[in-house]
């Protein structure tokens, strides 16, 4: 990832963090949960490790293509999952967006990433619209309601759609932080 170290830093250590609340949702709920889950665990990890400062560890040249099929591989899953619901339509972008950001890097000088302006200035501007969108209307969505009186009861940790919500919030700005400094 291109920028400052100390923001890099920061974008490996909130996705790493979201990666490991994910996979300790894939522990419990319904199946298509735990897909979901795994799916945005898979996601944490791997912008944790796009998001190493460069100045730390540059990627070998090989490691840009396996992540591009890695996440393809992430793409198709999504794009099977859509005909179940059309929320995996996300997973799908993600994915896609994780697939175009593996592409550039691959492509540019040196296969370092600390070379900017490399990406495809229309699709990175369409990337970044979709995730900022994603981002606000996420945020409003965590916005406290009053509790309905009466509920089945205390949830576990795991199974908080508020907890969900927001780890794909963080992916989501971390996202944002990643597309612009492509």
């Amino acid at each position: 990832m291109h920028g400052p170290a100390s923001s890099g830093w920061l974008l490996v250590a909130l996705c790493a963090v979201t990666g490991v609340y994910c996979l300790a949702r894939m522990r419990g709920g319904a199946e298509g949960r735990r897909s979901a889950a795994g799916g945005e665990a898979l996601m944490g990890f791997g912008m944790a490790a796009m998001a190493v400062p460069a100045a730390v560890f540059t990627p070998p040249a090989w490691a840009w293509p396996v992540y591009a099929a890695v996440f393809g591989a992430a793409g198709v899953h999504a794009l099977w999952a859509v005909r179940a619901g059309v929320h995996h339509l996300h997973h799908l972008v993600g994915a896609a967006a994780m697939v175009y950001m593996s592409v550039v890097m691959a492509g540019s000088p040196g296969h370092a990433h600390g070379q900017g302006g490399s990406g495809v200035p229309l699709l990175t501007g369409a990337l970044l619209l979709y995730f900022a969108g994603y981002v606000l209307l996420t945020g409003v969505r965590l916005v406290p309601v009053a509790a309905v009186a009466g509920g089945a009861g205390p949830a576990g940790w795991g199974d908080r759609p508020e907890l969900a919500r927001a780890c794909r919030l963080s992916m989501a700005i971390a996202m944002v932080a990643m597309l612009l400094t492509l």
